[in-house]
């Protein structure tokens, strides 16, 4: 499809980038919804934790798998911002906290990446095998976004149920997107990163000490580090580029075949030019690309309850769910 028009419009001070990127993580509180946590246990003696919030209908037959992005989980307010918009809609939602990302260490020396959507595939099995879901949609948030569209456009046989997805933020290129976040204008975030990427290393040191150093983890100050060191070898990557090179979604862009929305706002400090797919979707009648002069990185504030993202996800949801 043809790139389509945006029709966010949001208050003075959101249009602003960096705002609407760091105000829903500092001062945004979603608390009128709650989850009940499932464990799946994984065909590789892993697991996945799915928080799951329930909409207004007793028995609803529409589900929202929602994906959160880097060292994101469940409880972030993006994601249950959009499940308490969906739940009050009508659908219940599944959040998917991605290995090593509930609060408990995971079993296994690899754990997520942003290209990791055999787990996805082993989730949406797994939920259609014991529940009785007649529609089933996806929504990826930046990270979890990457992973969602490899996952749609990888050409397997997706189960008839799952109807169509959102990505939301999405670094359809992973390197042009490292190299934005490198930028001195995304100074503070890259440390952040940096710090809770380090942070969780230390942590599964303990448990893999034969195969994993500290002066090795202390010894990484950017974002590439960490993934030479270990987020392309826990996962089967010689390195970071090839993780980079062989796990962006872009690639898997043309194949895509159910109604997919990307939602990237222009002045997403995290992306560069190579994050916004034009050309991917204007060969694709599948691809809606849409791209908000303002947004931020998974901002898209609204002076009400509900962000602007929430609401397109419900509607897009909606308008392609048969």
């Amino acid at each position: 499809m043809p790139v389509i028009d945006s029709q966010y419009n949001p208050p003075f001070l959101f249009r602003n980038g960096h705002i609407s990127t760091i105000y829903p993580n500092l001062l945004r509180k979603v608390k009128d919804i709650s989850q009940k946590r499932e464990r799946i246990e994984l065909d590789d003696g892993d697991f996945i934790d799915l928080d799951w919030s329930h909409g207004s209908a007793k028995h609803s037959k529409k589900l929202a798998v929602i994906i959160h992005g880097l060292e994101g989980n469940g409880q972030r307010q993006y994601m249950l911002g959009l499940a308490r918009h969906l739940n009050h809609n009508g659908w219940d939602s599944a959040a998917v906290n991605l290995r090593n990302c509930s609060g408990e260490v995971n079993r296994l020396y690899k754990s997520y990446n942003a290209g990791a959507s055999e787990d996805l595939d082993h989730i949406i099995n797994h939920i259609l095998s014991i529940y009785d879901y007649s529609s089933i949609t996806i929504c990826g948030f930046s990270l979890g976004g990457n992973l969602l569209l490899k996952y749609l456009g990888e050409g397997r046989v997706l189960p008839s149920e799952v109807k169509n997805a959102v990505a939301v933020s999405v670094p359809c290129d992973l390197y042009d997107s490292l190299s934005e976040i490198n930028k001195p204008k995304n100074y503070i975030y890259q440390q952040r990163f940096i710090k809770n990427l380090k942070a969780k290393l230390y942590d599964r040191q303990i448990q893999f000490s034969e195969v994993l150093d500290k002066s090795d983890i202390k010894a990484c100050t950017s974002l590439i580090d960490i993934d030479n060191l270990y987020t392309s070898k826990a996962h089967g990557y010689e390195d970071a580029m090839d993780y980079y090179s062989k796990c962006s979604s872009k690639q898997f862009l043309k194949a895509i075949q159910i109604p997919t929305l990307i939602l990237n706002a222009k002045n997403d400090s995290f992306l560069g030019n190579q994050c916004y797919p034009i050309d991917e979707a204007e060969k694709n009648p599948s691809i809606f690309l849409e791209m908000p002069d303002y947004g931020g990185h998974v901002g898209f504030y609204l002076p009400d309850k509900t962000y602007y993202n929430e609401r397109r996800t419900l509607e897009f949801f909606e308008k392609h769910i048969s």
